[in-house]
């Protein structure tokens, strides 16, 4: 099991105004970051980024997400699942490029865009074309692939662990898996245990996710983190365990997010309690 920490806490866009972050992390006991990639219009900027990791000694993953309509891999546009594959292999590109483990994420439609409608075939279908498109890229890169169910107030393709292994199921390439998060499970699934064990069994959960059913500090909230935690060693899982919290700092994300409070005292108080709240839950 490795320990990590989202650096969304703090930027969107990791600069080397940012790297004072990783002793400090590492410091604590992390074993790697999870970097935000939004921003790709750099690829080579990812390889002073994950330079600066290495060099503290830590590991890497990566969350992205699809920016627009032109975009959009669910959308009706031919065009804009074109643009969704060519956003997605720069992703990639910037991804390799820091280093990073797995690349992790709703990237199948575009953040707190609606139609009214369940989702449907085509767009399930629409999104399996672009990511069979990228799925062997990453491969190749060297980054497996974790998409994340989100819960319905964020989007409205895959809100469940049932849903998300139907999905890579329906992708069907080695590479590409799904994660857990504790923060969407706790609002969509009627039991988290049981998604779990469900999603464990299609062998494609690829990541984790522990966050508090507020987005602040692990442990402060109504989640049984520790219990998941335990339910996750107890079944054989032992990948990344990243922790992610949301502030004010980003308004785009704020706004995605419905953030709209401060969930914590401090920073530190997110990144030191949550590391003990993991390691104490994974040794006992």
């Amino acid at each position: 099991m490795k320990i990590g920490f989202n650096l969304l806490l703090w930027t969107g866009h990791v600069t080397e105004s940012d790297f004072h972050l990783f002793p400090k992390l590492k410091a604590i006991g992390y074993d790697g970051v999870e970097v935000p990639i939004f921003d790709t219009s750099s690829p080579a900027h990812f390889k002073a980024i994950g330079q600066a990791i290495k060099d503290n000694g830590l590991e890497c993953t990566a969350v992205t997400v699809l920016p627009d309509e032109a975009h959009n891999a669910i959308s009706a546009d031919a065009k804009n699942r074109q643009g969704a594959i060519d956003h997605l292999k720069t992703v990639i590109d910037c991804a390799h490029n820091a280093g990073v483990q797995t690349l992790v994420g709703p990237y199948y439609q575009v953040l707190g865009q609606f139609t009214g409608r369940f989702p449907t075939e085509t767009e399930l279908d629409h999104a399996a074309e672009v990511h069979r498109a990228i799925a062997p890229i990453s491969e190749a890169a060297g980054v497996k692939n974790a998409i994340e169910a989100l819960n319905r107030f964020e989007s409205h393709l895959l809100n469940t662990m049932e849903q998300a292994a139907s999905y890579v199921k329906r992708v069907d390439h080695p590479n590409f898996g799904t994660m857990y998060d504790t923060f969407h499970a706790n609002i969509e699934e009627k039991n988290p245990h049981a998604a779990i064990e469900h999603v464990f069994a299609t062998g494609k959960l690829n990541h984790v996710h522990i966050s508090e059913n507020d987005r602040g500090t692990p442990g402060r909230g109504h989640i049984d983190i520790v219990a998941q935690i335990h339910k996750l060693k107890a079944i054989g899982y032992d990948g990344w365990l990243t922790i992610e919290a949301f502030g004010g700092s980003l308004p785009d994300l704020a706004a995605a997010t419905r953030v709209w409070r401060d969930f914590f005292s401090s920073p530190e108080e997110v990144y030191t309690e949550g590391y003990a709240l993991i390691k104490k839950a994974w040794n006992a």
